[in-house]
């Protein structure tokens, strides 16, 4: 069958391309905004990419649309289709009726941590010789791609909460219909979607009714949202995590880059491993739960975790020059961007951590985290970070507690000049966003490397 998807360079549809196309389709795909890492995922796998939601892209030969969510009434291509008459599905029904139907779904849900944490488990998986399938909105770097079909019965898939498409406004992982599931935490996002935090937390309770008796829920004790979806209900086994569940963790290292494993009382094991921060400690907890409900010895999930090598622009090391060190992270929640410099913090001690933030959300962009948003860069040495255009809300008023330290700028190329004459050896430029960001990593290392 010839695929046509739209919206193919998101995360998400594009694990979805690379999974029709190992099952066998041909597969091609438009996006009005195409870059990496995703895009050159897609074209190393030999996925013709369209620049452009034109009419023309959906030609006579294909057989059916797979419609992204960032798609809606009144794109040309959208358009197009529905006055052709052509077949048309959203990516998570795809993906629940040709990928998931009869296998064991492992399902990692959540406002923050969800990427990394369905990362872990795969590779723990992987690592017990078990070749799962899976669907990560990143790149772990343990695998190289976002997606594969893998070998029965375990698929693992990061489980959105977002709507699936313009026709179908359930969340994603309303499909997927998971053996075990974890539920990492709850928090308001999605602004463009989702009225209040009820709404999710309702979205939320659909996927706990899908979830079998004979399951797990993996559950994070530690917040109290989670803790009101079971109230709403809930038929399947739980295990709990964090500082009141049986699954517990003493660090051994004040960067959480070693840490003891408890169960019920019980040390288990230690993790040691090349990641850091307490996030990153209890996303940890709950992988190793999640394997060992699909039948993998605690102690080799401890093992299998050491030599897990993270995830791409998960605080992704996108280069050094001149001793000043440029990452890469997808935050772009407050909480997400708190989490993120306060592992970093305590991974580099003293020296000066620049914060590079793009404030790209629909949620960001709508001004529902502004009160949140200087509170969760405290810990940066120094805050630089992009006025998108039209923004109904002031970044300059948002970031005023910060003071002096924080400065807001008109384009990515008065960033790097800022970055270019300020930086010096030994500083931390941390960049933050959910997009491309206009190409900043590689500007920045650039303009750091013709000063020298």
């Amino acid at each position: 069958m010839k695929i046509h998807i739209l919206g193919i360079c998101g995360t998400f549809m594009g694990g979805v391309a690379l999974l029709a196309r190992q099952a066998g389709h041909a597969v091609e795909g438009s996006d009005a905004g195409v870059y990496p890492p995703m895009s050159t995922q897609l074209e190393e796998q030999g996925i013709a990419l369209c620049e452009g939601y034109r009419a023309e892209h959906l030609g006579e030969t294909v057989e059916q649309v797979v419609v992204g969510n960032a798609l809606s009434r009144g794109n040309p291509a959208v358009e197009h289709l529905l006055d052709r008459g052509l077949r048309y599905t959203s990516g998570p029904q795809w993906l629940a009726e040709n990928v998931l139907q009869g296998r064991w779904v492992l399902a990692v849900a959540g406002t923050h941590g969800k990427t990394t944490t369905a990362s872990m488990i795969a590779w723990i998986l992987e690592y017990a010789g078990l070749t799962p399938g899976f669907l990560i909105g990143g790149v772990p770097a343990n695998f190289g791609v976002s997606a594969r079909l893998g070998n029965d019965p375990f698929f693992v898939v990061e489980a959105d909460e977002y709507d699936s498409a313009f026709f179908d406004k359930r969340s994603k992982f309303v499909h997927y219909r998971p053996r075990t599931a974890v539920l990492n935490n709850l928090e308001f996002d999605h602004a463009d979607i989702f009225d209040d935090l009820a709404a999710i937390r309702r979205q939320f309770h659909h996927l706990v009714r899908t979830i079998p008796g004979s399951g797990l829920i993996v559950a994070n004790r530690d917040e109290a949202e989670i803790e009101r979806v079971l109230e709403m209900g809930c038929w399947t086994p739980v295990e709990g995590f964090g500082t009141n569940g049986e699954w517990r963790a003493r660090p051994e290292a004040e960067d959480f880059s070693a840490f003891e494993v408890w169960l019920a009382g019980r040390h288990v094991g230690t993790v040691r491993w090349g990641l850091s921060g307490r996030h990153n400690m209890y996303n940890a907890l709950a992988a190793i739960a999640a394997a060992r409900h699909a039948g993998v010895p605690v102690q080799h999930c401890i093992d299998g975790l050491a030599e897990f090598k993270g995830v791409k622009r998960r605080q992704e090391v996108r280069g050094v020059v001149d001793g000043i060190t440029v990452y890469d992270d997808f935050a772009h929640h407050p909480t997400a961007i708190h989490l993120t410099l306060e592992g970093l913090r305590r991974k580099v001690g003293e020296a000066r951590i620049l914060a590079i933030l793009e404030p790209r959300s629909n949620t960001m962009k709508l001004g529902h985290h502004k009160a949140e948003l200087a509170a969760s860069l405290t810990a940066a040495d120094r805050v630089l970070i992009l006025d998108p255009p039209e923004l109904p809300w002031s970044l300059t008023e948002a970031l005023a507690p910060l003071g002096a330290k924080a400065e807001v700028l008109d384009s990515v190329a008065a960033i790097v000049e800022r970055v270019r004459r300020e930086a010096r050896p030994g500083d931390h430029l941390l960049v933050m966003s959910n997009g491309g960001f206009g190409g900043i990593h590689q500007k920045l290392l650039d303009a750091l490397a013709d000063r020298s």
